[in-house]
């Protein structure tokens, strides 16, 4: 496919929609690239990625095997991605430390409204749809009781977090940023990122190492996951796809947990950066939260959120008609 100079800047702009969808817990990119209209030529690139390319390029050139493996199309949606990344994750880090009642309470409705869009997609519901349902609630639920295995600042553990989060990639409806919020490594992925924006506008190298070398780590661990599960997950979903789905349900409701705006610290750790944050956290109601509520501004983030998602689906239906 020849495009031109303006094709791939649409390219990069579709893919900063889905950098900003990313990184927000609760929105798919790939809901974002269903959207726009690259969704199967994104599958479809990625999936025809392989060793080959080396053998091409070997044999017939660099620029054949790029071609071949459509990487401009590649490179131009990443870049986007990047951009949009980078660019938010200041943002976020900033709303965490000053208004974390509104971003909570907005990630709160993208998920809650996540839950019904995903739930209405089963079109059977059977005694092991319903179960299915149920244990991955529970289960959901109680990991986000549960104390963190190791430090989200822990290379192994972030290796053990790309290699989950690498699910959002394969299965629809689930974003990369909820699984990280989920294993408690979501704050820690926004200040690498941070420290990678601020090396590059500062040319500092050890600011770039640090950063480069624990993305790094978290894409081991993506790819590592991807060659694991990708088969196993695209079989479950086109053989066993109600259950599939009840699953996700059943995992986002669990997680609504994690994502209660008003919240009771209970233990503390130290983060790279030798600053105290929240280790365990406890729900309570907002009107035990110490400090001041904005009940009602919570509330209009939280619909704020909700209606978001809304939104996104109704173009989507619209794109399919």
């Amino acid at each position: 496919m020849r495009r031109s100079l303006k094709d791939y800047v649409v390219i990069s702009l579709k893919g900063i929609a889905m950098g900003a969808a990313d990184v927000v817990p609760g929105v798919s990119g790939g809901t974002i690239a269903f959207i726009s209209g690259i969704y199967e030529e994104l599958i479809g690139t990625i999936s025809n990625l392989d060793y080959g390319f080396f053998k091409l390029w070997k044999q017939e050139g660099l620029s054949s095997s790029w071609k071949h493996y459509n990487l401009s199309f590649l490179t131009a949606l990443f870049i986007g991605i990047a951009i949009s990344i980078l660019s938010l994750a200041k943002v976020i880090k900033w709303l965490m430390v000053n208004e974390p009642l509104f971003l909570w309470a907005f990630f709160f409705g993208l998920v809650l409204a996540s839950i019904f869009y995903i739930g209405k997609q089963i079109s059977r519901w059977q005694i092991v749809t319903i179960a299915s349902l149920i244990v991955a609630a529970v289960g959901s639920y109680l990991i986000t009781l549960a104390e963190p295995m190791a430090s989200p600042d822990n290379n192994w553990y972030l290796l053990f977090c790309g290699f989950i989060a690498i699910i959002a990639m394969i299965l629809p409806g689930v974003s990369g940023a909820f699984i990280l919020l989920i294993l408690g490594a979501y704050q820690t992925f926004i200040d690498i990122l941070n420290e990678l924006r601020k090396g590059l506008t500062s040319l500092d190298g050890e600011l770039l190492w640090s950063a480069f070398s624990r993305l790094g780590i978290i894409a081991i661990g993506a790819i590592a996951g991807l060659k694991i599960f990708s088969k196993m997950l695209n079989w479950m979903f086109t053989h066993h796809k109600n259950i599939t789905l009840a699953i996700l349900t059943g995992f986002m409701i669990g997680s609504l947990n994690k994502l209660w705006p008003w919240k009771k610290v209970i233990s503390w750790r130290e983060n790279s950066e030798g600053l105290s944050v929240p280790l365990v956290e406890k729900s309570i109601s907002p009107l035990q939260f110490n400090g001041e509520a904005h009940i009602v501004w919570v509330i209009g983030f939280m619909l704020i959120g909700f209606l978001l998602i809304l939104g996104l689906e109704k173009v989507a239906n619209n794109k399919q008609v």
